[in-house]
């Protein structure tokens, strides 16, 4: 059943045999990069176990937990995820970063991906994979079209004012927010942020992203926001259907104001 190779692979073998024995767990799987072909030695590990009684919302029990799958150097709830049932771990000997997903046997079935069963006691794991659906969620395009160009102007302003840094948080924020779902989306890819866009788009598409990315400089910041708006209008007319609203009052106003603070 376990096939991947290295260190993770080990880890993930060492606990399940654990497991086996603690009457509390119902089962293990695995998710993520393991479910690809992109796993790789510097992949971590995403396990979901599931438990008779609740232990996610007390941050205690779920690092005891996790102590006893090895040599837990430091470990903290993923409140910066949205999601506190998940515990953020890193283990030594060897290094290895594991997000544990605590869930009960009724959250089991709502999930993004269907992930590899490691250990299932009484194949309700099994039953509950078969009957139900992995759902990833999707960018809402109206929603992002509402936001875009508040956003850019957003930009402009702290662009406009010598703001550097606070622009430099927004480009990554957009990236991670709207342009690498979209590009995601356009490769039939689930909308996961910026993640791995390297290894699925397009070299064309690649090259638009790489424009975003400025330097410490006024001139730089604008061509990256020039880049940005241009990659969006190109993903807009690939993605969105007639049900997306553009706000083009909002569009040419903010790019009227692009123009201006350009000449300045």
């Amino acid at each position: 059943m376990i096939s991947k190779r290295g260190f993770q692979s080990a880890f993930v073998e060492r606990i399940t045999e654990l497991l086996k024995a603690d009457d509390s767990v119902l089962g293990l799987t695995v998710g993520g990069s393991w479910l690809s072909n992109q796993f790789d030695e510097f992949s971590d590990l995403d396990l979901i176990l599931v438990t008779k009684e609740k232990i996610s919302g007390n941050a205690d029990k779920m690092k005891a937990y996790a102590s006893g799958f090895g040599k837990l150097l430091s470990a903290f709830t993923g409140e910066h995820i949205g999601d506190t049932r998940v515990l953020i771990c890193l283990y030594d000997d060897p290094l290895l970063h594991v997000d544990i997903k605590f869930l009960t046997i009724e959250e089991f079935s709502k999930r993004v991906e269907t992930p590899v069963i490691l250990l299932d006691k009484s194949g309700e794991l099994k039953t509950i994979i078969d009957s139900s659906e992995a759902k990833f969620p999707k960018p809402d395009f109206q929603w992002i079209e509402d936001r875009f160009w508040i956003w850019i102007h957003y930009a402009l302003l702290k662009i406009g004012r010598g703001e550097y840094f606070e622009s430099f948080d927004f480009f990554s924020a957009l990236r991670s927010i709207v342009l690498g779902p979209m590009l995601h989306m356009k490769s039939n890819s689930d909308p996961r942020g910026v993640r791995k866009l390297e290894f699925i788009s397009s070299e064309e598409d690649i090259n638009m992203m790489k424009a975003t990315l400025p330097s410490y400089d006024k001139e730089s910041l604008l061509r990256a926001l020039s880049a940005s708006v241009t990659l969006y209008r190109n993903l807009r007319s690939e993605l969105y259907g007639d049900n997306v609203t553009f706000r083009s009052e909002a569009e040419e106003g903010v790019l009227r104001y692009f123009d201006e603070i350009s000449a300045r």
